[in-house]
């Protein structure tokens, strides 16, 4: 059920008019299922496809802050006052009312951000798939019963931390909000979710569908504003249990250190420099497919993006060939149009940055096979003022050149060949980054040597960029620590209580102090 429709091309004003329709009450804070508009600092939003002003929204006050905090903090008492098989029931709920309404938080999210609109069908159907997962064990999270020398019975428990915040980042701001919410929320959590300032809309529309679903007030709430503002009171304040972040390793370690002073433990998804290894035994045409996915979907405006392209020597021109050609068949142009492929960089700064980093990669000696000029649906059109960044291809890539460990979070993939095994491996982990790689190869043998050598949280064999909620997802080094999904996320997301239940009588009134 969708209660918008897909304008025929985009433009600014078809964007507006998707975001005026969807949020009515405009874009705000949401607290125990309202939209309340700040009253700080005004920000504006740009329609990355077009560079043209689109909306703005404004920072929160202090008062704002911490009314968020308190709605929260009830939240978190009646929610966890539930039993897991009452929160199940309420996020199956949430989960078919998201599914009823992907194509709406698709089309808010391909207006607001420039992503296509392909994409952000799929990330907008993830989002209900990740509910229904975690609706599926909240009533499954269990301790144990541990012997113990004497006449006790011992229990342990898992409760929840009370208030998670997640603050997330501007590349997916829907798929993020329902992967750092899902989880903390079945085992008996209330979340605040902290998007971007640059793309807070479709976490408003996410909080405020799941509240008409039956989520009860204070449980899931959106607190929009800057994160020097907004985000820096959230990660200090003595009500937070836990706080989730998806974003810069600098922004990270920030944030990391902030809520440590205040007591406050992370999870922490930071960036990635993923190596992608070719080895000549490998199907080079299935390579260069999943190397073009690698890195060019979603404008490569991802944390797993295969941003090293690795390639054996005797095939590398091959397979630089190949990946030149299908690069330069993408379609890129039009968020609404169904066939496009690769959009805008969603963020004027980040659209700087890339740029910056293309020109130092050259600087520094890689050699342009793709990724010069935008084709003639962009620059003769209204797009033509977007921040476009055509799929860019280098090769000749040293150890020594910017782009071998400089994370770009763009449409640019630098290219090497190796000798060996050995020697792929090591330039594989020649970064601090440790989130993702890919090995190809027909060699089963080869391949587990190379996916278990890799620094690396998550590994490919002969693929790239699938993800599942049910999976453990997380990074090594600069990429952060602890794992955002999975079964295990629920140990993330709660603490251990100990039981001590005396089943005889003791000799004497307190015999553990003796032995203590």
């Amino acid at each position: 059920m969708s209660t918008c429709t897909l304008p025929s091309q985009y433009s600014t004003e078809a964007a507006a008019t998707i975001l005026d329709k969807l949020l009515p009450s405009g874009i705000g804070a949401v607290i125990d299922g309202r939209v309340i508009p700040g009253t700080g600092r005004a920000i504006p939003l740009t329609a990355a496809a077009t560079g043209e002003p689109l909306a703005e929204h404004h920072d929160l006050d202090a008062e704002q802050v911490d009314e968020l905090l308190a709605s929260s903090a009830r939240g978190a008492a009646a929610w966890g006052a539930l039993d897991g098989f009452q929160r199940a029931a309420i996020l199956r709920r949430v989960a078919l009312v998201l599914e009823e309404h992907a194509e709406d938080i698709a089309l808010l999210e391909s207006a607001t951000t420039g992503k296509p609109i392909r994409d952000a069908r799929v990330e907008a159907a993830k989002v209900a798939e990740m509910f229904g997962y975690y609706a599926g064990w909240a009533d499954k999270v269990m301790g144990q019963a541990i012997p113990v020398p004497g006449d006790w019975t011992t229990l342990t428990v898992r409760v929840p931390w009370g208030v998670v915040v997640a603050i997330t980042p501007w590349n997916a701001p829907a798929f993020t909000a329902g992967w750092n919410s899902a989880a903390p929320l079945a085992v008996g959590n209330a979340v605040i979710v902290k998007p971007s300032e640059f793309t807070p809309a479709t976490t408003v529309l996410l909080a405020l569908l799941a509240h008409r679903a039956g989520l009860p007030a204070g449980v899931l709430n959106v607190a929009t504003g800057l994160g020097g503002t907004v985000g820096a009171a959230l990660t200090t304040d003595p009500r937070v249990g836990k706080v989730s972040f998806i974003g810069s390793v600098s922004t990270g370690r920030t944030v990391a250190a902030a809520a440590a002073g205040a007591g406050i433990p992370t999870v922490l998804e930071l960036g990635g420099k993923s190596a992608n290894i070719v080895f000549a035994d490998a199907d080079l045409d299935r390579a260069a497919d999943g190397a073009v996915a690698a890195i060019f979907s979603n404008a490569g405006q991802s944390c797993v993006a295969g941003s090293r392209l690795l390639v054996e020597s005797a095939v590398h021109d091959e397979v630089i060939e190949r990946v030149a050609d299908r690069a330069a068949r993408l379609r890129v142009g039009d968020p609404f149009d169904p066939a496009t492929e690769i959009g805008p960089i969603y963020t004027a700064p980040q659209f700087a940055a890339v740029g910056t980093w293309i020109d130092e990669g050259l600087a520094s000696g890689a050699r342009r096979v793709t990724g010069a000029e935008l084709p003639p649906a962009i620059t003769g059109t209204r797009l033509a003022g977007g921040t476009w960044v055509m799929p860019t291809l280098l090769t000749d890539v040293s150890t020594s050149n910017p782009l071998e460990t400089t994370e770009v979070f763009g449409p640019v993939v630098g290219a090497a060949a190796f000798d060996s095994e050995e020697e792929a491996i090591a330039r594989a982990n020649g970064t601090r980054f440790g989130l993702a790689g890919a090995v190809w190869t027909s060699d089963p043998s080869r391949a587990l040597r190379v996916a278990r050598a890799v620094d690396a949280g998550t590994l490919w064999i002969n693929a790239y960029k699938t993800i599942h909620v049910a999976v453990p997802f997380g990074g090594f080094g600069d990429s952060g620590h602890g794992r955002s999904s999975g079964p295990g996320v629920l140990d993330e997301y709660t603490q251990t209580k100990a039981i001590w239940i005396p089943t005889g009588a003791p000799a004497t009134p307190f015999p553990s102090l003796a032995r203590w």
